[in-house]
């Protein structure tokens, strides 16, 4: 049987690359604990998502090469990474994961400048005279 687990997420501009092996619940991102790479909690809390809703929080190291986007498209493409990771380990976690809706990829990007116009949407301040 094979000891690594790979998954790719992705979510905004960011693209992780996990690794799954058995262990006891360090998680490296970056070759930095994942603690000093996100230090807002709530990053911490979106990454460790699969792993609470699967019981395995223990079980496993978990190392993460991820590039591109901001660090909240980061923390959501490991999520996501890590969930497939999962599933790819064990087959039975699909459905649970599925649920708590961890194996979606987030498909909303940034939305294209537009011509005469300061971004997508925003206009130019109007002046009547």
């Amino acid at each position: 049987m094979n000891d690594n687990f790979l998954g790719t997420g992705r979510r905004k501009r960011s693209v992780a690359r996990v690794r799954l092996a058995l262990g006891e619940g360090k998680i490296t991102v970056n070759k930095r604990p994942l603690e000093e790479y996100f230090t807002r909690q709530t990053l911490q809390q979106i990454v460790r998502q699969p792993l609470e809703v699967t019981q395995s929080l223990t079980r496993f190291n978990i190392d993460v090469k991820v590039e591109g986007g901001g660090t909240s498209g980061q923390a959501g493409a490991l999520r996501h990474g890590i969930a497939r990771a999962l599933v790819q380990m064990d087959e039975s976690l699909r459905e649970i994961l599925r649920k708590a809706g961890l194996l979606t990829r987030d498909d909303r990007e940034k939305e294209s400048k537009k011509y005469g116009r300061k971004r997508a949407r925003k206009r130019f301040q109007f002046s009547k005279r």
